[in-house]
Formats: structure tokens, sequence, C-alpha cells
């Protein structure tokens, strides 16, 4: 299925007001079985901006798209000079209270398992573990002609090589990690190829336009099916990548809750929509299950920068 590049979503009027009761969160994972399903949202206290919420990056950035990336080597220079600059900062990002909860869930086996739609691999650092990248991770690259891997701290590593005194200030990092420079900034910025076959290279994400891999679509499908109840976790559910699963699990008469600020186009399939900031709200659900939820778990950088 094609990833819808919905940018935008008016909430209908009729949506059921959102709550600050937790109970029905900590009855869930009381009971075990629950597949978290998370967005932007839940590392927006790790200082990632979301797309949507109040300040969020679509108010001032479009995401890059699939068909812009493959359009043209502008495109793909403009991409790679914002992103460069973006991973000096989006890697050194670290995991933040709620990250840590939903870890702590899974250690004491309530978790049928972990979805995200985030690509700054917060879950791993805090402790999750078989998490399911639905959109890709940043800190990986393929090549679109060989198909090739290779780890994104070597990229920056050439990256720093071609373009010695790159250093603009950017005006924000978006929840993609690609940092907001003008054109002016980005200047004559070098894109280098792949190592291999010299082809073009692409970080190990879906861009808006693009297809989730079939296969790792009906992997989460499998874990809806498996799991007891669906927590959604800091999602408006705009695009349908994540919105899917949703509907599958209220059509399958699992329940479904949500955590989230602002009305989520999932509200109507949940039965319930918890309006309170996720590091409290999971900090708050751990205190009443007894499950300690500290700061001295890994928290390594979801994907360390390159020092030099």
């Amino acid at each position: 299925m094609r990833m819808r590049p919905t940018l935008s979503w008016t909430p209908a009027e009729d949506l059921p007001p959102g709550t600050t009761d937790l109970q029905p969160v900590a009855d869930a994972l009381g009971a075990g079985g629950v597949l978290v399903l998370s967005g932007a949202g839940i590392s927006t206290e790790s200082g990632i901006p979301d797309y949507r919420g109040e300040g969020g990056s679509l108010s001032r950035h479009t995401p890059m798209t699939y068909q812009d990336f493959t359009a043209g080597a502008p495109a793909r220079r403009r991409y790679w000079a914002r992103s460069h600059l973006g991973w000096r900062t989006f890697g050194r990002a670290r995991p933040n209270a709620g990250h840590r909860a939903v870890a702590a869930f899974g250690r004491r086996g309530l978790l049928a398992g972990v979805i995200t739609q985030n690509v700054d691999g917060l879950h791993q650092a805090a402790g999750s573990e078989d998490v399911v990248e639905l959109h890709g991770s940043l800190d990986r690259v393929v090549c679109l002609s060989c198909g090739a891997f290779s780890p994104r701290r070597e990229l920056a590593r050439r990256l720093e090589e071609a373009n010695p005194g790159f250093d603009p200030v950017a005006a924000g990092i978006n929840p993609d990690g690609d940092a907001d420079l003008t054109d002016e900034q980005v200047g004559d910025f070098r894109v280098v190829p792949c190592a291999i076959c010299g082809g073009i290279l692409k970080p190990d994400v879906v861009f808006f336009g693009e297809n989730v891999p079939p296969r790792r679509v009906e992997h989460c499908r499998a874990l809806v099916r498996e799991a007891t109840s669906l927590l959604v976790l800091g999602s408006s559910l705009t695009v349908m990548s994540g919105l899917r699963f949703v509907r599958q699990a209220a059509e399958a008469g699992k329940p479904v809750l949500i955590v989230n600020r602002d009305p989520t186009r999932g509200d109507r399939h949940a039965l319930a929509r918890v309006s309170v900031p996720l590091g409290a709200a999971l900090t708050g659900v751990a205190d009443r299950l007894g499950i300690p939820v500290g700061d001295d778990g890994p928290g390594r950088p979801a994907a360390a920068p390159p020092t030099s």
C-alpha cells in the first residue's frame, strides 16, 4: 500500500472529547498483551518536534516526498545538506520518560510488541526490544541502484570530507531529521554516491508518497491479530500507514486506547483518548502498576553522530 502524503487533517465536530483518566490505560496494560503504536509525539520531550501539534514542524516545513527525491539532483542536494546538518543534532537525542516507560512495560511482559512510526531509534535506545520501525530508520542508508545498506555514520563521515567547513545555522530540526536551511545555506553542497556501485543513496526511511514494504505491513497486521489491545502513543494517525492498524483492531473488537494531546483520526474507534502529556501519562500508569521507571536505563543517543 502506498503511504498517503497527507499533511493535514481537520477533526470532525462529533469526535469524542479527550479525558485525563489514566485508568483505562492502566487496566489494559495490567491485563497484558498490549501492542504499542507510537508516533512523533512520544519524542517531543526528547527535543524532537512533532509534525502536527502546536508548533509542529509542518507549520514551516514540508517533508521530502519520494517523487521529489528521485526526480533530480537538486532536490537530493537540498535534502542531504539539510539532513546531514540535522543528523548532528538529531543523533544526540536521548530517550525520555515515555520511551523508558514503554521499555519497562516490555520488560514486565505486558506488551505484545512495539510498532513505531518514528525514525529516531529512541525506543531501542531506551531498552525496548523487537521494535518494528514502520517507516524505517535514519541510522541506515540504502542504495537505490544496487540495494546495498550502509551505516549512516559512514555516510556522515564521507559527507564531512566532501564538504569541509559546512556548518550553517539551522532554523530548526524536524521529526524526519531534516534541518531548516535556505537555498543560500545549502549552496553547492556535494552529495556522495554509493561507494559500491556509484548509485543514488537514500536514507532507509519511507518518504511521503513511498510504499511501506508489504512484508513489514503484514508483520504489523499479525501483531495486531495477536494482541489483546492497541495503545496509540503520540500519533495523530493522519496518515493511513498507522490508522489502518487502529481500524483493524477496532474491527476485531479489540480495545483501542489513545494517549495524544490533540484529537486524532482514530478517536472514533477508541475506547478513550487520554489528553495528558505522554511522559507524565506513562509514568503515572507505571506508578499505578508498581513498575519503576528510572533514569538508569541504557540512555544512549538514538544513533550516535560522527565525532569529527
